[in-house]
């Protein structure tokens, strides 16, 4: 999905180059503004455990990983990123954390899971932030 969204964004990076920091700016903003509301809404509804490796609420989740993974593909067609470098990252990152978040998830989940959502999400708003203020100073 990466690649898919920045082979879409090079197709009209030449249509919004005068802009494009803001279009950054502003899909980093709603996934990491996406991140927050999730962290802070699921914690006033925890009531029931739901196993979320099953049904509906996994195509639902895969299908909503897959846009944001589209969002930053897009984005880094904006920013010249190299996809071809990107990308195996992406992938590779995602494997490992996904292995690790299976294991460690349910041991230390309870604990610690709202805040790193939280703290994940202030990170990528600050390098929103940061993206937009190279290109205006």
């Amino acid at each position: 999905m990466p690649v898919l969204g920045w082979l879409a964004g090079r197709t009209i990076v030449d249509l919004i180059a005068d802009y494009d920091h803001w279009v950054a700016f502003g899909m980093l903003a709603v996934v990491s503004g996406r991140m927050l509301w999730g962290a802070l809404r699921s914690e006033r509804s925890q009531r029931k455990e739901v196993d979320i490796t099953k049904g509906l609420l996994l195509i639902t989740l895969s299908i909503a990983t897959s846009i944001d993974a589209l969002a930053v593909g897009l984005s880094f067609a904006f920013l010249n990123v190299n996809i071809a470098l990107a990308s195996p990252i992406i992938g590779a990152v995602a494997f490992v954390a996904t292995i690790i978040g299976f294991k460690l998830g349910s041991k230390v989940g309870k604990s610690v899971g709202k805040r790193a959502e939280v703290i994940g999400a202030i990170i990528l708003l600050a390098i929103a932030f940061r993206i937009l203020m190279s290109h205006i100073l």
